[in-house]
């Protein structure tokens, strides 16, 4: 079933048995106005319903948060308020997001072209997804120049210097702060760029919350600090559904049985909280360990 996430083409899998449907429902959010890609089946996931979903194995990563997850409209225009509404005219600019997020990417293409900037992507990854995206016609890069390896980064960022930094759109891979991405390997001196006081560096992304991810950006940040960069953080809108979102998931298919998933426990604890608020009892919630066997 057709759904929206960060990832194009994502979709729920409805197992069907003899005992009834099975929804596997992790990786998704309700976004009635995507920038890339088709709505949300919701007819299906009605039809769904009224055959009888005996269990959903429902995402629960943002559980917790009493909200509907915003639209990725919203995070396009977050984009075009932050490069297109501030100051930096002859200044470096730099984006860094999920290479997976094509339609991100997209949006962030759409405003360097506003900005009358080249656009220039750097990294492995961000060259692995763009060219897939490509292959199977979900998206074009082909107004993009796209730098795979790091010999070729650190000549491409000489060329950009040489040239001028305010004529270019620089996105990159590193937003999680990963020591051997191409921005940390920038601030860390390897690629023979300096940034300068007052360049833009722009995380169009959240922190995903481990430990090692934390010290990472913490480190990357307070090096960017230090060459008096000016930082753009959290110029994002999430791909998981919030406490609202899955409610109206709930409503929409009404299983007979919650399996809370894709989180830790207080995450999994909060999704079966909604359950009860919802009028589900607690034998048909079922709060699991990986790896444990339910029969149902």
């Amino acid at each position: 079933i057709n759904i929206t996430h960060s990832t194009p083409q994502t979709v729920m899998v409805a197992l069907h048995t003899k005992y009834g449907i099975i929804l596997y429902a992790n990786d998704f959010k309700f976004d009635r106005f995507p920038t890339l890609g088709e709505k949300p089946n919701y007819k299906r996931l009605k039809e769904l319903g009224k055959k009888g979903v005996l269990c959903i194995i429902v995402d629960s990563t943002y559980s917790q948060s009493c909200k509907k997850t915003p639209s990725e409209s919203v995070a396009k225009e977050m984009l075009r308020d932050v490069l297109l509404g501030t100051g930096n005219r002859g200044k470096a600019v730099f984006v860094t997001t999920f290479s997976s997020h094509i339609a991100r990417l997209r949006s962030i293409v759409e405003c360097g072209k506003k900005m009358n900037r080249k656009i220039v992507f750097l990294g492995r990854s961000l060259s692995k997804y763009c060219r897939a995206s490509e292959s199977v016609g979900i998206a074009k890069f082909s107004d993009v120049e796209i730098v795979k390896y790091r010999n070729d980064i650190k000549k491409t960022l000489g060329k950009i210097h040489k040239s001028g930094i305010g004529k270019y759109l620089v996105v990159l891979t590193g937003h999680q702060g990963e020591p051997k991405a191409a921005l940390s390997r920038i601030v860390n001196g390897e690629l023979g760029f300096n940034f300068e006081p007052d360049d833009h560096v722009i995380f169009s992304c959240k922190t995903i919350p481990t430990p090692t991810n934390i010290e990472n950006r913490r480190v990357l940040e307070e090096k960017l600090k230090n060459q008096h960069v000016r930082i753009f953080t959290d110029i994002h809108v999430s791909g998981h559904a919030a406490r609202e979102d899955s409610r109206d998931l709930i409503e929409l298919v009404r299983p007979k049985h919650i399996i809370p998933a894709h989180g830790e426990h207080k995450m999994t604890s909060a999704m079966a909280d909604l359950a009860l608020e919802m009028g589900y009892k607690e034998k048909d919630i079922h709060v699991m360990r990986d790896g444990q066997i339910l029969t149902i």
